[in-house]
């Protein structure tokens, strides 16, 4: 039997693992698990906190359903997943191996994720401004650390490592008794320099931030242990990989061309491509424009445009007009509702109505909201407002990256992945109109899967 990599993705609602065939680079099996892990903000300070134990409980779900043999067979662990947040444990007793063949979480804290709200425009004012490329934001771990130190600094006192949940992973998995980061995660912490990859120590330690949590920086692809014993059949010994973000897996698992550009929407939406191997990002944030720059693999780059609002935009207004037909006294599944939305928009090919769907606001620009305009009596039926409604979603992300910024970087063609633009026709109709480049579609992102390419080309 051939050796497999295997690759986890521990995401914000769900858990995928994947065993890739080394000598193939295809999937040979996978699973995923919802976690169902939030936790309820009973503080009131708009926190978004998961239980661990629970996301854990998923993993090892996860990899009870690949097959045992295969399992056997692994020759490289990868770890990805949400990046940003920020979980703390106590060194060398972060984790209860008294079953042998799995883990489970000891002497941690809940993590609190990318999601979270404590921070407050406010408090982040108050923050050094960073020596970064990236604005820092709330749900960021550095943002997240700064946070306790004013309002719970006796917090802080009972753990003394700090990773994102799949940092931890990797950790428990090589019994490591510190924490080792790749340049990915560290960035989403923010107050770390991707040009030097090197912690903004000086200005933490003037602000009398713990430095001690910070994680150790390593290059991603790097193996930064071996497995400490068998885990669901896995070897003992098996090598770790560092972890990895997981947009940047996601985008790995998709990208097969220098000249691609992928264009991700499902509940979110994001357009991205590499950014050439020369480029090195501003020396502060730019904190008006709509791109980011994201590190990447071997010292590069990718420009991203990520818009708060994609499939959730379609979500919400199924969402409403169910509630609606509710109050008329009629009920309609949302299964059964998008396929009507989707049928009436395909027999309305075009529409003079206008549809801005910010209704999330944006990172950069929060306070713009969503809008209708040029509103007529012969503009309002069901096909007319979903098909603005779907043109509107892709105008969005396409203002915050214009075809002209694609076809500069030398973008011949858009790969188009996620769960909306897979079920929605009318989506991918509105895609194809505004990018006049061949538009693919068919390998769907998919970090798991990304995470695992990864350690299969570094062997």
């Amino acid at each position: 039997m051939s050796n497999f990599i295997l690759g986890i993705d521990l995401g914000t609602t769900s858990v995928k693992a994947v065993l890739l065939a080394a000598d193939s680079r295809t999937v040979a099996a996978d699973h995923s698990e919802p976690t169902a892990a939030d936790l309820s903000d009973v503080r009131g300070i708009k926190a978004k906190e998961q239980d661990p134990s629970l996301i854990i409980n998923a993993v090892n779900r996860c990899l009870d359903r690949l097959p045992r043999d295969k399992l056997q067979h692994v020759s490289r662990v990868g770890l990805t997943g949400q990046m940003h947040g920020v979980l703390f444990w106590r060194a060398n007793s972060g984790c209860d191996w008294s079953d042998e063949d799995y883990f489970t979480p000891r002497d941690t804290s809940q993590l609190v994720t990318w999601q979270d709200g404590r921070c407050s425009s406010d408090f982040l004012s108050s923050l050094p401004k960073p020596e970064s490329h990236l604005v820092v934001s709330t749900g960021f771990g550095c943002a997240t650390i700064f946070w306790y130190m004013k309002h719970r600094p006796e917090f802080l006192e009972d753990f003394t490592v700090a990773g994102t949940i799949q940092d931890y992973v990797v950790s428990m998995l090589c019994s490591l008794d510190s924490c080792v980061m790749t340049p990915q995660n560290a960035a989403s912490w923010g107050f770390f320099n991707t040009v030097t990859n090197q912690w903004n120590e000086n200005i933490l330690k003037a602000a009398g931030f713990p430095i001690c949590l910070l994680p150790r920086c390593v290059l991603p692809g790097v193996l930064v242990g071996q497995t400490r014993s068998a885990w669901h059949g896995i070897p003992a010994g098996t090598p770790v990989g560092a972890a990895l973000g997981d947009f940047q897996c996601s985008v790995y698992s998709c990208m097969s061309e220098p000249a691609d550009a992928v264009l991700n929407i499902s509940t979110s939406a994001q357009l991205t491509f590499a950014m050439p191997a020369d480029f090195t990002p501003p020396d502060c944030p730019q904190l008006e424009s709509p791109i980011s720059y994201f590190p990447y693999f071997d010292s590069s780059y990718l420009a991203v445009a990520a818009s708060l609002n994609g499939g959730n935009v379609l979500a919400t207004f199924v969402e409403t007009l169910a509630a609606w037909m509710k109050e008329l006294g009629a009920e309609l599944s949302d299964s059964c509702m998008y396929e009507k939305l989707i049928g009436s928009a395909l027999n309305q090919e075009n529409s003079d109505l206008m549809v801005s769907p910010t209704i999330l606001g944006e990172r950069h620009d929060p306070l713009c909201l969503g809008r209708v305009t040029n509103i007529s009596a012969s503009n309002l039926s069901l096909g007319h407002v979903f098909r603005a409604l779907c043109r509107g979603v892709v105008s969005n992300i396409t203002s915050m990256m214009p075809l002209e910024h694609l076809q500069r970087a030398g973008v011949r063609r858009i790969v188009g992945s996620g769960s909306a633009l897979a079920r929605n026709e009318v989506l991918r109709q509105e895609v194809e109109r505004a990018f006049p480049l061949q538009v693919v579609y068919g390998q769907n992102a998919d970090s798991a899967v990304g995470v695992a390419m990864v350690l299969c080309d570094q062997l």
